[in-house]
């Protein structure tokens, strides 16, 4: 029987739950997230939860043929576990791997290759493809098919009364994400601070989703675009963070402030836009006369959604999924520059004078113009290939090698080129629809498939 979550009976016990986060320099870890929209290589169309070729087939054959561990909602298989590792699902059947806890940018691009080598082989027996995009390509929001998990039911219901994109969130976005440790609230808020503020820079570089509905759709993040009018409660640059006096508490009081989506008593209860604070004081209308739990705090710190995210550790939310060397890329670029701290002093100093207005102005225009966004007297790919330099150092004092004495260094080159020749993924797609797919934007999925 699994232990009872302990309730909750002062907000001291929340902050000591991200306090408890705190790790020693030399036992961080990181852990590298990356979905991929599944389709059927027949006709590119979305697989639905059931059916001979669909969500659910595709988890019992990881669970049959590589001995992942099944975990159900209800009768639903929803996601599978093994070796630290685990594969979910979003909203919209964005296949989705949480990556094990690991040391190195070798052991996560080892992890990742053997992922996709997994999801291939099933795929070519099952006739379906993967690719790793920010945003869908062709399909329109109500060709989606919807997964069958309780929580997503509540988050579609609420969402449009928050933005106009949020549905767009749920179901037609892919990104990649890395979750990183500190070692104490000091270290915390400096590299809270200094990923924040380079967070719209990954954007730019990592962008990878001009089209939307099998046209080009004018940006080149789309889905960086579609947050900006998900939920403003809960997404956003969190400018709270660069003020004097930020700490564990402050951020206890954001999450604490923003709107809840549910509880989960062995089913979901619809607690969308009530207030946590009134949980906690055993008010909440959805279930009244209840005290939530630990559990009940971990959870809601899910449906908290800005550009950099606390729980025991940090999440950099600001990228797009992409194609495989980009899986490598991200952890990459941020390890560089937040786990060795001439690199993270550096990049400090890089960003400090930078206002919060500067830094929302950025996070705007970014989806849009991408590399060519112009910050000061200068622009992004200059800021970029800045940023590239200090993670590049980072990475070669770290000496993390790998078996063949190489560092994570070369684990950055894709951005690089990146920076030299002003093209990011999306400008990539952008040519090769203009002068070479005859503006079919559905011959993605024939050049840019795992």
């Amino acid at each position: 029987m699994a232990k009872a979550s302990p309730e909750i009976t002062s907000k001291q016990q929340l902050i000591d739950y991200v306090a408890s986060g705190e790790t020693p320099r030399d036992e961080w870890k990181m852990g590298t997230e990356h979905e991929k929209f599944c389709y059927k290589t027949a006709d590119n169309s979305p697989l639905s939860y059931e059916g001979e070729v669909g969500i659910k087939a595709l988890l019992e054959a990881f669970r049959d043929r590589f001995n992942w561990e099944p975990v159900l909602e209800g009768d639903h298989i929803i996601a599978l576990k093994k070796d630290g590792a685990s594969i979910t699902l979003e909203p919209g059947g964005q296949f989705e791997l949480s990556g094990a806890l690991l040391d190195t940018i070798h052991q996560t691009c080892d992890e990742v290759h053997s992922h996709l080598a997994e999801a291939k082989a099933i795929g070519e027996d099952m006739g379906v493809g993967f690719i790793g995009l920010g945003f869908h390509p062709t399909l329109k929001r109500e060709e989606i098919p919807v997964m069958p998990k309780g929580r997503y039911d509540i988050m579609r219901s609420y969402m449009p009364k928050k933005g106009k994109l949020g549905l767009d969130m749920m179901l037609r976005t892919s990104t990649i994400q890395v979750n990183l440790d500190y070692a104490s609230e000091a270290d915390m808020i400096q590299k809270f601070r200094v990923s924040l503020a380079l967070q719209p820079i990954a954007t730019a570089l990592f962008a990878n989703s001009p089209f939307t509905e099998g046209r080009l759709n004018g940006f080149k993040s789309m889905r960086s675009q579609v947050w900006t009018d998900t939920d403003p409660d809960r997404t956003g640059m969190l400018p709270f963070v660069f003020d004097e006096g930020f700490g564990y508490e402050r951020y206890i009081d954001y999450i604490l402030d923003v709107p809840m989506y549910f509880v989960y008593r062995d089913r979901y209860i619809d607690a969308s836009g009530q207030s946590f604070r009134d949980f906690l004081k055993g008010d909440l209308p959805a279930y009244r006369g209840h005290i939530p739990t630990i559990k009940d705090f971990e959870d809601h710190l899910t449906t908290t959604f800005p550009e950099v995210r606390m729980k025991k550790f940090l999440e950099m939310r600001g990228a797009d999924g992409g194609p495989w060397n980009r899986l490598c890329a991200l952890p990459a670029f941020w390890v560089g520059l937040l786990y060795d701290q001439t690199a993270l002093d550096a990049a400090w100093d890089l960003v400090k004078d930078w206002t919060t207005d500067e830094m929302q102005e950025l996070r705007m225009e970014v989806p849009k113009m991408g590399l060519e966004t112009p910050f000061r007297q200068t622009n992004v790919q200059d800021i970029a290939r800045r940023v590239l330099e200090i993670s590049d150092m980072g990475l070669k004092n770290r000496q993390r090698l790998s078996s063949s004495g190489e560092t994570e260094q070369g684990f950055l080159t894709s951005l690089f080129d990146c920076v030299e020749s002003g093209k990011t993924p999306a400008d990539i797609l952008l040519d090769a629809y203009k002068n070479d797919w005859g503006g079919d934007a559905s011959q993605v999925f024939k050049h840019f498939s795992y």
